[in-house]
Protein backbone atom coordinates (compact mmCIF):
# COMPACT_ATOMS: atom_id res chain seq x y z
CA UNK A 1 0.00 0.00 0.00
CA UNK A 2 1.40 3.68 -0.89
CA UNK A 3 1.90 5.84 1.87
CA UNK A 4 -0.10 8.76 2.00
CA UNK A 5 0.79 12.51 0.65
CA UNK A 6 2.28 14.61 3.14
CA UNK A 7 -0.44 17.07 3.84
CA UNK A 8 1.81 20.23 2.84
CA UNK A 9 2.55 18.76 -0.23
CA UNK A 10 -0.88 18.31 -1.50
CA UNK A 11 -2.02 21.65 0.15
CA UNK A 12 0.96 22.89 -2.11
CA UNK A 13 -0.18 21.11 -5.43
CA UNK A 14 -3.58 22.31 -4.49
CA UNK A 15 -2.98 25.96 -4.55
CA UNK A 16 -1.19 25.43 -7.45
CA UNK A 17 -3.41 23.65 -9.34
CA UNK A 18 -6.36 26.65 -8.67
CA UNK A 19 -3.05 29.51 -9.42
CA UNK A 20 -2.56 27.96 -12.82
CA UNK A 21 -6.15 27.61 -13.35
CA UNK A 22 -6.88 31.68 -13.03
CA UNK A 23 -8.11 31.34 -9.48
CA UNK A 24 -6.58 33.08 -6.22
CA UNK A 25 -5.47 30.68 -3.55
CA UNK A 26 -4.34 31.44 -0.34
CA UNK A 27 -3.43 28.99 3.12
CA UNK A 28 -5.77 30.69 5.70
CA UNK A 29 -4.39 28.51 8.55
CA UNK A 30 -1.17 26.15 8.75
CA UNK A 31 -2.01 22.87 9.98
CA UNK A 32 0.24 19.44 10.81
CA UNK A 33 2.69 19.29 7.85
CA UNK A 34 2.39 15.83 7.94
CA UNK A 35 -1.35 14.64 8.39
CA UNK A 36 -3.16 17.60 9.76
CA UNK A 37 -6.93 17.49 7.65
CA UNK A 38 -7.96 20.23 5.42
CA UNK A 39 -11.32 22.14 4.82
CA UNK A 40 -11.36 23.87 1.38
CA UNK A 41 -13.43 27.00 0.96
CA UNK A 42 -14.16 28.25 -2.38
CA UNK A 43 -15.49 32.33 -2.70
CA UNK A 44 -17.30 32.90 -5.70
CA UNK A 45 -17.23 36.61 -4.90
CA UNK A 46 -20.83 37.07 -4.43
CA UNK A 47 -20.47 36.88 -0.63
CA UNK A 48 -21.50 32.77 -1.14
CA UNK A 49 -19.35 29.95 -0.70
CA UNK A 50 -18.90 26.52 -0.34
CA UNK A 51 -16.93 24.43 1.90
CA UNK A 52 -15.15 21.27 1.10
CA UNK A 53 -14.62 18.02 3.84
CA UNK A 54 -12.22 15.16 3.75
CA UNK A 55 -14.47 11.99 4.40
CA UNK A 56 -13.16 8.54 3.40
CA UNK A 57 -15.89 5.76 1.69
CA UNK A 58 -17.02 2.14 2.63
CA UNK A 59 -13.59 1.65 0.40
CA UNK A 60 -11.42 4.01 2.58
CA UNK A 61 -10.52 6.65 -0.24
CA UNK A 62 -10.89 9.76 0.63
CA UNK A 63 -14.05 12.10 -0.97
CA UNK A 64 -14.37 15.26 -0.89
CA UNK A 65 -18.23 16.19 0.90
CA UNK A 66 -19.35 19.87 -0.19
CA UNK A 67 -21.13 22.33 2.56
CA UNK A 68 -23.31 25.24 0.59
CA UNK A 69 -23.47 27.36 -1.85
CA UNK A 70 -24.19 29.53 1.73
CA UNK A 71 -23.64 32.59 2.87
CA UNK A 72 -19.81 33.27 3.33
CA UNK A 73 -20.64 34.09 7.20
CA UNK A 74 -21.73 30.74 7.83
CA UNK A 75 -19.23 28.93 6.17
CA UNK A 76 -16.69 31.09 9.10
CA UNK A 77 -18.55 29.98 11.49
CA UNK A 78 -17.77 26.16 10.82
CA UNK A 79 -14.40 26.68 9.96
CA UNK A 80 -13.51 28.66 13.36
CA UNK A 81 -15.35 26.05 15.38
CA UNK A 82 -13.68 23.48 13.77
CA UNK A 83 -10.15 25.08 13.87
CA UNK A 84 -10.77 25.50 17.85
CA UNK A 85 -11.42 22.10 18.00
CA UNK A 86 -8.43 20.84 15.85
CA UNK A 87 -5.24 22.81 16.03
CA UNK A 88 -3.53 20.28 13.05
CA UNK A 89 -6.47 21.84 10.71
CA UNK A 90 -5.41 23.13 7.14
CA UNK A 91 -7.53 25.59 5.70
CA UNK A 92 -7.37 26.77 1.98
CA UNK A 93 -9.17 29.29 0.59
CA UNK A 94 -10.01 30.31 -3.07
CA UNK A 95 -11.53 32.41 -5.10
CA UNK A 96 -12.95 31.71 -7.91
CA UNK A 97 -16.09 33.45 -9.73
CA UNK A 98 -16.44 30.04 -11.49
CA UNK A 99 -16.93 28.13 -7.89
CA UNK A 100 -14.35 25.82 -9.63
CA UNK A 101 -12.74 23.73 -6.43
CA UNK A 102 -9.73 22.34 -8.32
CA UNK A 103 -9.45 18.99 -5.92
CA UNK A 104 -8.77 15.79 -7.65
CA UNK A 105 -10.41 13.20 -5.33
CA UNK A 106 -14.20 12.89 -5.90
CA UNK A 107 -16.76 15.21 -4.54
CA UNK A 108 -19.88 13.66 -2.72
CA UNK A 109 -23.35 14.25 -3.66
CA UNK A 110 -24.74 16.33 -0.99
Amino acid sequence: MMPAMKTSFWVSALMRRAEVGGAYAMLMQKGDGDAGAVLVKVCTLDREAVLYRPIRNMEGARVWLPKGPLPEFEIDAFINGRKASDPDLWVVEIEDKQGRHFLTEPIEAQ
